[in-house]
């Protein structure tokens, strides 16, 4: 029986996970449920799973699971929160199996104390590779630790990679859905409002990571994060469009034969994936249909209309600390476009200057991670209440 912490139990990735885990009663079982400030959820997961441990967000949160686990009759585990109790959760030796799914720097600190300490740890967690990815893949290759891929392009990518030898694979592709404006013309974008930008047409996902695809921003992420996952150079990695998003991942080798992952778009398959590692367990979704005619088309993003892309590629080249303050500053930026205080193309106009006004350096700690993370976000919003934002014409050139 493999006991599990799960970062991020009430978000999209957590609810999914727990999913996969009541398929599997008698292999997996919940340690702990480390929650943000949905109560009602956290309250209802902790009657079904029996964790030993709960967390939410801060007090505030706390109270009312309390209350809520009081009025329903619900036994209460083991209750916490902050981030001395995330962490404690997280490293408690009994753990086996750590999903990481916390959306921000938040989780930063208790994904690399468990890769510091040897354990599988399932990563959906962006920010972890974006802010610290020396750092944490240095402890993972001192410590010997699993870092299983849950994001579906990285897990596709991790399942293509085990089709030959690392030395006779040339690239990594990585499809793109598009996000919903893949077909809007540049210079209607300065017009699009949140709610717009919110209809992904392919997954469902937090406000933040939906932002963040209408962008590219995430792909970007994501060329960021298979540099350090799989010891790639930006150069290798390659974004193609690829609206259906059937196929996840695809890897050239050497004597020009492409191997390609596809699967249902639920990520149940990918979470699935990364728990049961290196076997393969039944399907716990519906298969493809391959009797159902089909087509799938595949084309190169438009680096114009997506400037932040290529800011990621350049963040990751130029190394250090350029990818923490990318992640920061555009943290910033999608919530003040959500809040309606910037335009879409000033998400990434924000992100660019952030990056001109925090020359990179090399940190040598997550706490010095974290404490470029706040500067850069001061830095983004600084730019923003002075209006300092360049114009959509200055972010196009």
């Amino acid at each position: 029986m493999t006991l599990l912490t799960v970062l991020g139990s009430t978000g999209s990735i957590g609810v999914n996970t727990l999913d996969v885990v009541r398929r599997w009663p008698d292999r997996f079982a919940i340690h702990a449920l480390v929650a943000g400030r949905n109560a009602e959820l956290l309250a209802a997961q902790i009657a079904e799973f029996r964790p030993k441990v709960a967390v939410a967000a801060d007090d505030r949160s706390l109270t009312e699971l309390r209350q809520i686990l009081k009025n329903k009759g619900i036994p209460e585990p083991d209750l916490g929160c902050g981030p001395k109790a995330r962490l404690a959760a997280t490293v408690d030796p009994a753990v086996g199996f750590v999903l990481s799914a916390i959306v921000g720097v938040e989780g930063l600190e208790a994904t690399y104390e468990a890769v510091r300490l040897g354990k599988r740890v399932g990563l959906a967690n962006k920010e972890v590779l974006v802010s610290a990815g020396k750092l944490v893949m240095d402890a993972c290759r001192a410590s010997g630790a699993e870092l299983i891929p849950v994001d579906s392009e990285h897990n596709g990518a991790h399942q293509c990679l085990r089709g030959g030898l690392r030395s006779e694979v040339t690239k990594l592709i990585l499809t793109a859905s598009g996000g919903p404006f893949r077909e809007t013309p540049l210079e209607m974008l300065a017009n699009v409002t949140p709610q717009q930008a919110l209809n992904h047409p392919t997954w469902k996902m937090g406000p933040r990571i939906t932002i963040d695809s209408a962008t590219l921003m995430n792909k970007g992420f994501e060329v960021i994060e298979a540099c350090w996952l799989f010891d790639f150079q930006p150069k290798d990695v390659e974004v193609v469009v690829h609206p259906e998003s059937k196929v996840h991942a695809m890897v050239e080798y050497v004597d020009g034969s492409v191997i390609a992952q596809v699967c249902a778009t639920d990520m149940r398959m990918p979470i699935q994936y990364a728990l049961t590692y290196p076997e393969r367990a039944d399907a716990p979704v519906p298969r493809l249909n391959w009797s159902e005619a089909t087509q799938w088309r595949f084309y190169p993003p438009d680096f114009q209309k997506f400037p932040l892309l290529d800011l990621s590629y350049q963040a990751q080249r130029a190394g250090g600390s350029a990818t923490a303050v990318l992640n920061a500053a555009d943290e910033v930026a999608v919530a003040e476009f959500l809040a309606g205080n910037i335009p879409f193309p000033g998400i990434a106009a924000t992100v660019a200057e952030t990056l001109e006004h925090m020359p990179s350096r090399e940190p040598a700690s997550i706490a010095e991670v974290l404490e470029i993370d706040q500067e850069a976000r001061r830095v983004a919003r600084d730019i923003i209440s002075s209006k300092r934002i360049p114009s959509e014409t200055a972010v196009r050139a």
